[in-house]
């Protein structure tokens, strides 16, 4: 994946992540900078990058459709399933770059979720056997093994549906360097 490719993927994961609260606005803004200086470039995440701190929390929510737009990325809209699903990726990716151990994925998959998303039900099961781990046969390195497994499957998993179902949010817009499609 070249750094342009891998500077997308992690602005889209940590738009779709500031959507659902798993991150601050400011992560946003810093993904749109290293999106910049990866090569990546667009007007309006030009306007994003420059951010400030202060700005933040006040200017992402108007400021990040637009860019994400001119970028061929897609932005979800809250709540929707498609969304959900896409921030169940960007955790597990997250996990799988150590940024969070198997139980935390886990549980934020659980607490966030619930039983409620097909595509995370089997994390939050294992949530579930983190909770009676003493009570029962496993041990954490096996249910730290399941996760990790199970990240991979999410992570391999298509990142955006080819057609959306109803309420799932829009099509999937071409991506960063790709000809739009006029429709």
């Amino acid at each position: 994946m070249s750094s342009t490719e891998s500077a997308a993927r992690e602005l889209q994961d940590r738009a779709v992540l500031w959507s659902m609260g798993e991150i601050r606005a400011t992560d946003v803004v810093t993904a749109a900078c290293d999106a910049l200086v990866a090569g990546l470039d667009s007007p309006a995440l030009r306007i994003l990058a420059a951010c400030t701190r202060a700005e933040a929390d006040y200017d992402v929510p108007d400021l990040l459709p637009p860019a994400l737009d001119e970028l061929g990325l897609t932005s979800y809209s809250v709540g929707s399933i498609a969304g959900q699903e896409a921030a169940a990726r960007a955790l597990a990716a997250r996990m799988l770059a150590g940024e969070l151990t198997p139980r935390e994925l886990a549980f934020r998959i659980h607490q966030r979720f619930g039983h409620e998303l097909p595509l995370a039900e089997r994390l939050a099961n294992l949530d579930d056997d983190y909770d009676v781990l003493e009570y029962g046969n496993r041990t954490q390195a096996q249910i730290d093994a399941d996760v990790t497994a199970e990240a991979l499957r999410l992570a391999q998993h298509p990142r955006v549906p080819t057609e959306p179902g109803p309420g799932q949010g829009p099509a999937p817009l071409p991506g960063p360097g790709r000809p739009r499609e006029h429709r």
